[in-house]
């Protein structure tokens, strides 16, 4: 190795280059980002979060019986709810049969029960349902958002028709939490005409016209033109939709229907807890204010996040984000940590951290500089666990001010070479064979033989397979020897 100076373009641009120490021009200043970020204020009047996980505990009451029956029950037949279990729960619960269907459906939306072949195992909502509200109100979002599904629509309906009024919804409740009261039925009809004519014009798409004098027959007195009689889009554009038998329906059918359908949406919301139905009008309940007031900020927020990350789990956020440079893959971080409460968030992170795969480590930490201060006592934890003891230190270094070109300083030495193996690991993992070779050069030992004594001695679970890669990758021959007599040593528990 002749020198040890880094490739400062390299380390620009790669994610993966997470070693210590920094060259130092390439340091993520994120911590100040994530701290000056405010947090989003639900509405005036908004009840706080244990009361309105206690209106959430009433609505799914009976859905949480019929699943902690069903999971001490472990009955092989329960995933499909087969008449003779239904009869049995319906005993055991003293609930009617049709109370035991749609009490099992909403467990199963809320995801406080989950299949595995067939059996029936407590989902972690259910485990965590008398002392987690935040556990609650997600499971309670998650029925919230399968509204359609625990109220069925008409079966004299063309499913087009169900999925165009499904798909306005969202403008009737933003109408109904800006309304802050009652609004009336008529008033909401007006705006589910207004969105579906407005999806109709959104899907209709312009004809193909042939040049010439059949092109002018096909258009109209004003101009325009219509589709041939058999566009395959035809059921799809504004005059017309699908009947139940496959025949067309006109557009005024078709407009006929939403009254119904419209009362058949406020229905399903109000059989889920979101709204209250008086005679001719519509109120959302607290618990329905909260839910629009969350949609509406996750949509904001998504709005800035591109890569569309923020209904993953933190294990596949980080995976999309690995592709990310900095700059962008900070901004998905925000996205995702504001769907979320700031505690989930965090375990949710650790827990990846924890995990196998070193490049995921080391996003992980990346991702929690963006949550700033709330992160401190975690990862003030995490310093006591091996293999985050490196990205823990470094993280409360640049927490604390340090600047993170010298935050590599609070290492020791084993500390470093660890957190060297561990991001070659992921190197070698997600990397090319020449950023393997070039990692060679941010280690802070002076010679290749210092470097594999120390990293020999401090015990990295990956250390065989990080030397065995970097040896097969180095283009000097004596060099990938003596690294793979180091890797056979290691293997062998040699000296």
């Amino acid at each position: 190795m002749t020198s040890r100076k880094p490739d400062e373009q390299l380390a620009r641009n790669s994610r993966l280059r997470l070693v210590t120490p920094r060259p130092l021009t390439t340091a993520r200043r994120a911590v100040t980002d994530g701290r000056s970020r405010p947090a989003p204020r639900p509405p005036e009047g908004t009840p706080p979060p244990a009361e309105l996980a206690r209106q959430a505990r009433a609505v799914l009451a009976d859905a949480v019986r019929i699943a902690r029956w069903a999971a001490a029950d472990r009955d092989p037949g329960a995933g499909h709810l087969a008449a003779h279990t239904q009869e049995r729960a319906s005993a055991a619960l003293d609930l009617t049969a049709e109370q035991v269907r749609a009490s099992w459906d909403r467990a199963r939306l809320a995801g406080l029960v989950e299949l595995h072949g067939g059996t029936v195992r407590p989902g972690w909502r259910l485990q965590a349902w008398d002392r987690d509200d935040s556990a609650v109100l997600r499971g309670w979002v998650a029925l919230f958002d399968a509204w359609s599904l625990v109220h069925p629509a008409p079966d004299d309906v063309a499913p087009a028709t169900v999925a165009e009024v499904v798909e306005a919804v969202p403008q009737v409740l933003s109408l109904l939490q800006l309304s802050a009261g009652p609004v009336t039925a008529p008033a909401l009809l007006d705006l589910l005409q207004q969105r579906v004519a407005e999806l109709h014009e959104e899907r209709c798409e312009v004809p193909e016209v042939p040049y010439g004098p059949e092109g002018a027959e096909a258009s109209g007195a004003d101009g325009t033109t219509e589709p041939a009689p058999d566009a395959t889009d035809a059921p799809e554009t504004a005059g017309t939709t699908d009947s139940p038998d496959g025949s067309d329906v006109s557009g005024a059918s078709a407009e006929a229907l939403l009254p119904p359908l419209l009362d058949w949406a406020l229905e399903g919301l109000a059989a889920v807890g979101a709204l209250t139905l008086g005679k001719g009008q519509a109120t959302l309940t607290p618990l329905g204010n909260w839910a629009v007031w969350v949609k509406l900020e996750q949509i904001c927020v998504a709005a800035q996040s591109p890569a569309g990350n923020i209904e993953q789990h933190a294990q596949d956020m980080l995976r999309g984000c690995a592709r990310l440079t900095p700059g962008p893959a900070r901004a998905e971080y925000r996205a995702w940590l504001a769907a979320r409460t700031v505690g989930s968030a965090i375990t949710e992170l650790l827990a990846v951290a924890r995990g196998e795969d070193a490049l995921l480590r080391g996003l992980a930490f990346e991702a929690l500089r963006v949550v700033g201060a709330p992160a401190e006592p975690s990862v003030r934890a995490a310093v006591n666990d091996t293999s985050l003891r490196p990205y823990a230190l470094l993280w409360l270094a640049e927490y604390e001010g340090a600047d993170p070109d010298d935050a590599a300083d609070v290492l020791t030495r084993e500390e470093a070479t660890w957190l060297w193996v561990d991001t070659a690991a992921a190197v070698a993992d997600h990397g090319e064979t020449d950023l393997l070779v070039r990692h060679l050069e941010s280690a802070v030992q002076g010679t290749v033989p210092a470097l594999l004594r120390e990293v020999r001695a401090i015990g990295h679970p990956r250390t065989v397979q990080v030397l065995v890669a970097l040896a097969a990758a180095h283009p000097d021959p004596a060099l990938a020897k003596a690294v793979r007599r180091a890797a056979f040593q290691v293997h062998t528990g040699g000296a």
